[in-house]
């Protein structure tokens, strides 16, 4: 695999501070059922990374401890840590909000079946990941099959009430682009989203998040093999919004990786940039709990354009309507 944070030394993108943290991100693990080609995590089926009990439990004293609204989910395959169930219902009975990141295949893993029942009986919100509404494109992207399952794993989730107005429960979907380009805008292709699914498969949802590919881990590796990254980082300044700055996820969330480590972003994360705070760095968790990030410096690199570009990309989709 091709190292990229070399390639993202420039350091030209602009220095910004945190605001007021809002939201948790904790990466479970990097296992997953899928070995996707845009993966920023290089997630897959071999990785044995996984969060253990005496993590979990600084996740859950720091979600007490502070006024963290919202826990996030994310892998890998989070669903694949035994310990996960654990986590989101003692997260629950906290009053926090809590998204899963699924990835719909999962629901039909071994072990697994009654995953779907589960996130409902405890109202998790999930941001599930559907690369195209094509089934040709998915799987292409993430194997043959696979845009099958999905379909069937959305259409379990819509008999629990998930996607379905006035239920309560939540199911967002997540476009990535297939390549070295931008996503469309975020409002256009959430209707071609609903009424090809809709139409076709019967299938419903609440929102589209589109998310840019960032260059980095096995996607920035492929451009590296391919002779494109200079190209897509050049797309990827071309397009910088300034606008955008104000409401990059880096600014209200931070990210934990499965040993406890604090980054300021999932993608630093993967690039092994963590969070310094009080000019200390290789900070965990619990080093954290009582402390304000308010106003604190965020480690950026050149890959952070990824996130400013065009309409912006963000956990929770495009930052502004044009």
């Amino acid at each position: 695999m091709h190292a990229t944070l070399p390639r993202l030394n420039e350091l030209s993108f602009p220095a910004i501070k945190r605001k007021t943290l809002d939201t948790l991100q904790v990466n479970l693990g990097y296992k997953c059922n899928q070995a996707c080609l845009h993966c920023h995590v290089n997630a897959g089926p071999t990785r044995t990374e996984m969060m253990d009990e005496q993590t979990i439990e600084v996740v859950l004293r720091y979600l007490e401890t502070s006024n963290v609204a919202a826990l996030d989910l994310t892998g890998g395959a989070p669903e694949l840590n035994p310990l996960s169930r654990d986590l989101v219902t003692r997260a629950r009975a906290l009053g926090v909000k809590v998204m899963d990141r699924c990835n719909l295949t999962i629901l039909e893993e071994d072990g697994q079946e009654d995953l779907a029942e589960f996130l409902a009986a405890n109202h998790v919100e999930i941001v599930a990941s559907l690369p195209c509404y094509l089934e040709e494109n998915v799987n292409r992207q993430r194997g043959n099959g696979v845009f099958e399952k999905s379909i069937r794993g959305l259409r379990k989730l819509n008999n629990l009430g998930y996607g379905i107005v006035g239920s309560g429960l939540t199911l967002n979907l997540v476009y990535n682009p297939q390549g070295p380009s931008l996503p469309p805008p975020q409002d256009d292709l959430e209707q071609q989203y609903r009424l090809h699914l809709t139409n076709e498969y019967g299938v419903s949802f609440n929102q589209l998040f589109t998310l840019a590919n960032i260059p980095i881990q096995r996607f920035g590796s492929t451009l590296v093999s391919k002779g494109q990254f200079n190209e897509y980082m050049g797309t990827l300044r071309t397009a910088y919004r300034e606008e955008n700055l104000e409401s990059v996820m880096c600014r209200s969330l931070i990210s934990v990786d499965w040993k406890g480590f604090v980054y300021d972003c999932d993608f630093n994360q993967m690039l092994g940039l963590p969070l310094r705070f009080q000019n200390r760095r290789n900070l965990k968790l619990d080093d954290l709990i009582g402390k304000d990030l308010d106003g604190n410096p965020i480690t950026v690199r050149d890959h952070c354009f990824g996130c400013t570009a065009g309409q912006g990309s963000s956990c929770g989709g495009a930052l502004n309507e044009s």
